[in-house]
This record gives C-alpha cells, sequence and structure tokens, in this order.
C-alpha cells in the first residue's frame, strides 16, 4: 500500500468540528483528514458520532463549530447536492437503488447521455458503464435489472456511480456488514483499486481486523470527543479498543456457566410466504440464544412474526 504524500492539503478535511442536536452534543471537537490515495478508517463505539461525521462530510448536516475544508480551502455543504458537487459520495450499508431500472440507468440517473434528437443514447450509456465496471474489475451486466442483484453487487453499482461523477472522496458506511468473506474480498480489491487511482476512502467498520487489513490510518472517536489518529501499522487491535470504550475489556462480558432451565419459548415449523420458512427454534430460560443470518435472510421478519407484529402462514 503506497503512502500518499503530505506535500499537498487534505483533499477533504473536519478542523475541529463540533455539531449539537438540542441538549444532545454529537460531536466536540473533531478533526479528521483524508488524504488521496489513502484508505482512512473512524472506529468508535455506537454513539461515538460516526454517522454525524458521515452526514456532515455529505453535506446534510452543518458544523455549529469548526469547519469543513476541501483541498484546504474552507467551504460550506448546505446540502448533499454541495458536498457531491466537490467530489464526496458515500456509501451506506443498504444501497437503495431503483429496482425495476437497469443498472446502467441507475448510475446515469437524471444525466443520462443524449442523442443529436435529445433522446437517450442508452448505446452510449451501456458502454460507459461496462468501462466503470471494467476499471473495477468487476463483472456486471449494464442491462441487468438492479431488483435481484445481491447486497455486494449493488454497492459496485453505488460505487460506479460514484466514480461517474468523478468523486474524490468515497465514504463507506459498514458497507461489510451484510457480504460474505467472499464478497468482502471483492469490495477490497474494488477498494484498493480506488486508491491507486487517488480517491480518498473513509472506511467505517465494526470489525476491527478489516480496519487492521485494509487501511493505513485510523481515528478514533469517544463519545462525540476526537481521541486521536494513529498509523495502523503501529498500533494492536487492542490498542484501538482501549481509544475506543477508554478502558481495558478483558473481563467486560465474562462467559458464564448457567443451567438451562424449562423452554420459555419454543418455535415449530414457522412459515411466513417470501419471508422465512420452516423456521424452528427453543429458548430455555437462563440462556441466550442468537438468531444470526445476513441482511434479508430472514431475522427480522421471524422476530416480527414471533412477537405478533406479522403474521404468518404455517
Amino acid at each position: 500500500m503506497s503512502a500518499p504524500g503530505r506535500s499537498a492539503p487534505p483533499t477533504l478535511a473536519l478542523v475541529n468540528v463540533s455539531k449539537s442536536f438540542g441538549a444532545v452534543r454529537a460531536l466536540q471537537g473533531v478533526t479528521l483528514e483524508l488524504h488521496a490515495g489513502e484508505v482512512h478508517a473512524l472506529a468508535g463505539e455506537n454513539g461515538a458520532g460516526k454517522s454525524t461525521v458521515v452526514k456532515t462530510f455529505a453535506g446534510v448536516h452543518r458544523p455549529d463549530a469548526g469547519e469543513v475544508r476541501v483541498d484546504g480551502e474552507p467551504v460550506a455543504f448546505n446540502s448533499p447536492a454541495d458536498a457531491q458537487a466537490a467530489g464526496v459520495a458515500v456509501i451506506y450499508q443498504e444501497p437503495t437503488l431503483f429496482p425495476d431500472l437497469s443498472v446502467a440507468e441507475n448510475i446515469f440517473m437524471g444525466r443520462q447521455p443524449r442523442g443529436a434528437l435529445g433522446r437517450i443514447d442508452r448505446r452510449a450509456m451501456h458502454a460507459e458503464t461496462a468501462r466503470l465496471f471494467e476499471r473495477l474489475g468487476v463483472a456486471l451486466d449494464p442491462q441487468q435489472p438492479a431488483r435481484g442483484l445481491s447486497i455486494a453487487d449493488q454497492q459496485v453499482v453505488e460505487i460506479a456511480k460514484a466514480i461517474s461523477r468523478d468523486a474524490r472522496v468515497l465514504i463507506m458506511d459498514e458497507p461489510t456488514a451484510a457480504l460474505t468473506g467472499q464478497e468482502v474480498a471483492r469490495l477490497f480489491a474494488v477498494t484498493r483499486s480506488l486508491q491507486e487511482s487517488g480517491c480518498a476512502v473513509l472506511f467505517i467498520s465494526h470489525r476491527l481486523e478489516e480496519i487492521f487489513e485494509i487501511c493505513r490510518r485510523v481515528t478514533t472517536l469517544r463519545d462525540g470527543t476526537y481521541v486521536g489518529t494513529d498509523m495502523v501499522a503501529d498500533i494492536t487491535p487492542d490498542d484501538l479498543v482501549r481509544r475506543m470504550v477508554g478502558r481495558d475489556l478483558d473481563a467486560l462480558y465474562p462467559k458464564q456457566d448457567v443451567t438451562p432451565g424449562e423452554v420459555a419459548l419454543k418455535v415449530s415449523r414457522l412459515t411466513r410466504e417470501g419471508a422465512f420458512t420452516d423456521v424452528s427454534f427453543e429458548v430455555r430460560r437462563g440462556e441466550i440464544v442468537a438468531l444470526a443470518g445476513l441482511v434479508g435472510a430472514g431475522r427480522s421478519e421471524v422476530a416480527r412474526a414471533v412477537f405478533g407484529v406479522d403474521r404468518w402462514d404455517a
């Protein structure tokens, strides 16, 4: 991983930024610099202020104090459109594509190439989409409908859309939460190609091993305050956790030896057409049972049915 030069100012930065919502202080004195050609991690517990940082970069929130800077110059993002015009793109955990449009139509929505008579030039749109995917090193059909794409493929489409808008900064907010190991590896390959092309990448993840694999520096927040920025090579996962929570976590959640009691809840062959099929499990008194799966696997739907929010078919 090549180190970006430090002679140029950061492509995008927060400088001593504070932001409050009523009596809640979401950010206090946060400084974060994103340099071209670097993947920079933002770490912190839930509620540490990461989402507020993302929304400030994206033009959703304006800081109460401090500055947002582009290429070292103060800017005022009054809307997400202002941030996009400055080359900032955000890839969220769950992309929001138009399901009934093709991949190419999603990428060029609102700015489709036009022919001589003002009609949409679909051939040019498909060709440019293919070039974007070739640059990213992925094989997707530009004419494929977005409906039915995996979360990983939808994220690639969102990244291609950002590149087509000449994005200089890509913010990835929990992009791997719903991905398999193979999909994560592909996303990291795409991220490295963006890095090599000079894009500045902000990477947010609760999976510390991913931060240590893909990122060069990491900035840590705790309770909305700036803790520090470290070279990833100079710290350990334990160091990073200590920065995030402010203490050692040797025995935060010690494993308890408990003998489960009688069955408190039994679910047998629960089925809801189109959501989940033949789900069975038991929960005994004194035990914790995990319900695991990727986004879209049906976990929430099962929980809603068991709780009585949604009806089931069998």
